[in-house]
């Protein structure tokens, strides 16, 4: 007789293998037919709230994998507090405006050709273009199974968005914290356009380093008592010493003058000395309180150049002496403030090159007009003469445009700020900003230190930019004073106008169009801003338009999270966080999630040059997109994450592993019609435990969004317990028990529970795998549920673990000495074996089946395989074969003689 008929084999119509490339698309297609997300809205509705709100993208070409990255660790997020049962909420969104989409426009269509065309032109080109990749990028985020509002996404280039951006601006100059004034930024020469310091990355340049002599007017000569002498500076910049004005010395510290008439710090003169810069030995010894306000003479041009005295001139380098260009650097420009001068020079125009102030103030011979100052350099050095002490090249990090990538400098325009330190109502911006930062959660937790630094030290946010495509600074100037007009009237106005015809309508209406019909009086005597703002502003106040403004069900202010690369302490969390600070005196966000940037599988940065670039859409045609989430999730996303085809493989084998126990699962309940645990052996309650125990810390690590190490709990626990101990024990009595005994019902029922959790366990990260779980599940498992979306996470109830950690050691040390016996031969299958012991954990039922051998007694007959002792010597573990015959249908060594079957087989059949 065929016994194999009369076995309750599993069975299930979900699939061994996924075929992933080929049917993630189709289900994807059917989630965002069917609009899931506003299924997930109703499902929770009334629930406790989560929203993530989104950091948006820039509209502007494919998507990388740092993108995928972003887009699926927010995903699983949002879902994990779905499926603990939160009525969630997340909206996407693009950043639309800004000098890359305005470069491509400019590449396709010729600088030239663009310079010509009216700026409402260059607009609409601007405005297509990002229109056009907000639909790729669409289609690609969706591509990777990420869930959200993608039918009401939002789009800073949105009329209203554009509207709200504006209003935000508005309410910052209402509280006084937009100011105007010409100070030094940073300036892209090749873009012709200032930018924040968030918008400048450093790079390494070659630069001349030169020292350089000043001699000392006579008056100050005579104050000092001494003879011919300079005070002598050390720059990289050659080319900002025409707009020399000053020299810094450090108030705390001595200068000296040596023999042969220069004058450096004291501290620095044997390091000078010894490079020769200086000779000789120190004849005089200065207080710097003593050189201040004296005067020394630019060599290059003949203007007074003024001592002044200021914190920032270290000891680190140089000469103690620091050349002083206000119109030409931050600190310098602050110092000189401070003294009280109002005088800048600033002979560089927008494309870098020296401007007609050179011929005027007599700053530099003729023939530099017109010169871009780089290549002024070494004729600047021919024009110092006697005066250059010592020259030499070397290279250094130097800042340059993160767009263009070309180096910038700093240049004194005149620019919109937001004041970090203007007191307003008894604080300051900075201190209110500082103050927030201290009540979010960070992950992690370094983000804090990091962020409160960035804001502790920067300067004021220079928010104006001198381009065409972005937001207005849409206020006008009294013609005559030059002051800007903040009017509630007009502002509203405005604000209206934006929203029905968008920010263009800044440069397509006329003054008297745009105000007010009480104030168009005033249009003879206004006048348009037309810079644009710095698109940090932009993104800065997506809170603003989103959660508080807009059209959008995104959740409410403050957000519950924003995450983003790490690089956005920087960036669009610092300029999120001065934004929400300046108006409504908080964080826009809760807590804050930093991921660090994707790497290949040596910790090197993607190029195409190395070929090492792994595209999430090849990924996702070679793997499928699920391999690409667990992925992220299986991945420290705290530092640099390494990807690579190798890397990919060995998720690919986790997934398998993990598809095939829920396939495991769910063929093993195809006949069980209801849940019920009836007297539930020891192996089952133990199972139920250790669910229970894993479970909880899963869930626990996932709410921490430490997703790589709750999934090495999880596959540990999946591999070496439920997999390999559990199912394999489990297969006998599923298989070969009668259909409803009570051991059999009893596995079935603890296999649908675990079941049922893995699958709300999983579904934040796998949910297309375990959708696709719930379609072939039967109805004890997903009862009413439609698909996974009608799932709620449900922690298992509590149960007393009946095995305890002692016998989980006697049966790994028994199954290495079965590996063994299988290797030299001795035996084929450990159902050949018998246990004899004296320990009383063992002689127990089940124990047999736990240790997948036929018989456990503490008196069997035959010869000793092996043996081993526990518990300080005094009980033993004797291996024997066992001494009955093997049952043809369980292949249990359990029958009475050859041939015959065991006697709970003769039950089954007969029954």
């Amino acid at each position: 007789m065929d016994y194999k008929d009369t076995l309750l084999l599993p069975k299930t119509t979900f699939p061994m293998r996924g075929n992933l490339p080929q049917n993630e698309p189709k289900r994807y297609k059917k989630w965002f037919s069917e609009n899931v997300y506003e299924k997930m809205k109703q499902n929770r509705k009334g629930n406790d709230k989560f929203n993530l709100h989104d950091g948006p993208p820039y509209a502007n070409g494919h998507i990388h994998i740092g993108h995928a990255l972003n887009k699926i660790l927010k995903d699983m997020i949002v879902k994990y507090y779905y499926f603990q049962g939160f009525d969630v909420r997340y909206t996407p969104g693009w950043d639309c405006h800004g000098l890359p989409i305005e470069q491509q426009v400019e590449k396709k269509i010729g600088r030239k050709k663009k310079e010509n065309l009216p700026k409402s032109k260059v607009r609409e080109l601007c405005r297509q273009h990002a229109a056009r990749f907000i639909e790729i990028q669409k289609e690609e985020f969706q591509n990777l199974g990420v869930i959200g509002d993608w039918n009401n996404p939002y789009k800073t280039m949105d009329f209203e968005f554009e509207a709200n951006i504006y209003k935000a601006l508005a309410e910052i100059a209402k509280k006084g914290l937009l100011i105007e004034r010409s100070k030094p930024v940073f300036w892209c020469m090749h873009d012709k356009t200032a930018l924040a310091e968030a918008e400048v990355e450093y790079e390494n340049k070659e630069d001349y380093s030169i020292y350089v002599a000043f001699p000392l007017s006579d008056e100050a000569k005579n104050k000092l008592g001494i003879g011919n002498a300079s005070i002598v500076i050390w720059t990289t910049t050659p080319w900002t010493l025409p707009a020399n004005m000053g020299i810094a010395l450090n108030p705390d510290e001595k200068y000296v003058l040596s023999e042969d008439g220069k004058i450096v710090a004291k501290e620095l003169y044997e390091n000078l000395k010894e490079s020769g810069v200086v000779s000789g030995n120190i004849i005089k010894e200065f207080e710097a309180k003593e050189l201040e306000n004296l005067k020394a003479l630019n060599p290059l041009n003949g203007r007074e150049s003024v001592i002044i005295l200021g914190e920032h001139v270290t000891m680190d380098g140089g000469t103690g002496c620091v050349h002083t260009a206000p119109g030409h650097g931050e600190e310098d420009y602050r110092v000189w403030l401070k003294y009280g001068f109002s005088e800048i020079l600033q002979p560089v125009d927008d494309e870098g090159k020296y401007s007609n102030l050179i011929v005027s103030d007599k700053l530099l011979p003729e023939e530099f007009k017109g010169m871009h100052i780089f290549e002024a350099n070494p004729k600047i050095l021919e024009l110092l003469g006697d005066n250059l002490i010592k020259v030499s090249k070397f290279t250094h990090s130097y800042p340059h445009c993160w767009r263009c990538h070309n180096p910038v400098i700093f240049r004194a325009t005149k620019q919109f700020f937001i004041a970090m330190d203007k007191e307003v109502n008894g604080d300051t911006l900075r201190n209110r900003a500082l103050n927030e930062i201290e009540k979010v959660e960070f992950t992690p937790k370094t983000g804090k230190n990091r962020l409160s630094t960035m804001v502790a030290n920067r300067p004021d946010w220079c928010i104006s930019r001198q381009r065409d495509w972005g937001v207005p600074i849409a206020f006008f100037r009294n013609k005559e004073t030059g002051e800007l007009i903040i009017d509630d009237e007009i502002i509203d106005n405005i604000y209206e106008i934006f929203k029905v015809k968008g920010a263009d309508a800044w440069y397509d209406l006329s003054i008297e169009e745009l105000l007010p019909e009480s104030k168009k009086n005033l249009a003879a005597n206004l006048e348009k801003v037309n810079d644009i703002l710095d698109v940090w502003f932009d993104s800065g106040s997506t809170w603003f338009a989103v959660l508080k403004n807009g059209p959008y069900d995104a959740g409410e202010y403050p957000a519950d999270m924003y995450l983003e690369g790490s690089d956005q302490h920087r960036g669009w969390f610092q300029s999120s966080l001065l934004v929400s600070t300046s108006i409504e005196e908080k964080a826009p966000y809760k807590s804050i999630l930093t991921h660090g940037f994707t790497v290949d599988e040596k910790g090197e940065k993607m190029s195409k040059s190395k070929g090492n670039v792994v595209a999430p859409q090849e990924v996702s045609k070679k793997y499928g997109t699920e391999i690409l989430r667990l992925w992220v999730a299986t991945s420290d996303y705290s530092g640099d994450i390494k990807i690579s085809d190798g890397i990919l493989k060995q998720v690919a084998e986790q997934y398998r592993k993990l598809r095939n126990t829920v396939r495991f699962l769910l063929a093993n309940v195809n006949d069980l019609e209801e849940i019920k645990l009836t007297n539930p052996s020891m192996i089952d309650r133990w199972i139920l435990a250790r669910s229970k125990e894993v479970f909880d810390e899963v869930v626990a690590l996932f709410g921490k969004y430490d997703f790589s190490k709750a999934f090495n709990i999880l596959n540990n626990f999946i591999v070496t317990e439920l997999s390999a101990i559990y199912m394999d024990v489990c297969k006998d009595r599923l298989y070969c028990e009668p259909l409803n005994s009570e051991k059999r019902r009893n596995s079935q029922s603890t296999m649908a529970i675990i079941a049922k959790e893995l699958i709300s366990l999983l579904a934040p990260v796998l949910t297309y795998t375990m959708d696709e779980a719930v379609e072939h599940a039967p109805a004890v498992i997903k009862e009413d549920a439609k698909d996974v979306f009608d799932f709620v996470y449900t922690p298992l109830t509590a149960v007393e673990n009946p095995i305890d950690d002692e016998i989980l050691e006697i049966r790994k040390r028994f199954f290495e000495i079965v590996d063994r016996l299988k290797k030299e031969k001795v035996i084929k299958d450990t159902l050949e074996l018998a246990i004899e012991t004296n320990y009383d954990k063992l002689l127990v039922d089940e124990m047999a089946d736990f240790f997948v051998v036929s018989l456990i007694s503490d008196k069997i007959e035959g010869d000793v395989l092996d043996e081993f002792h526990i518990s300080d010597e005094q009980f033993v573990v004797k291996i024997k074969r066992s001494p009955l015959y093997k049952c043809p249908r369980c292949w249990r060594y359990l029958a009475e003689s050859e041939g015959e079957l065991c006697t709970r087989c003769k039950e089954a059949i007969n029954g």
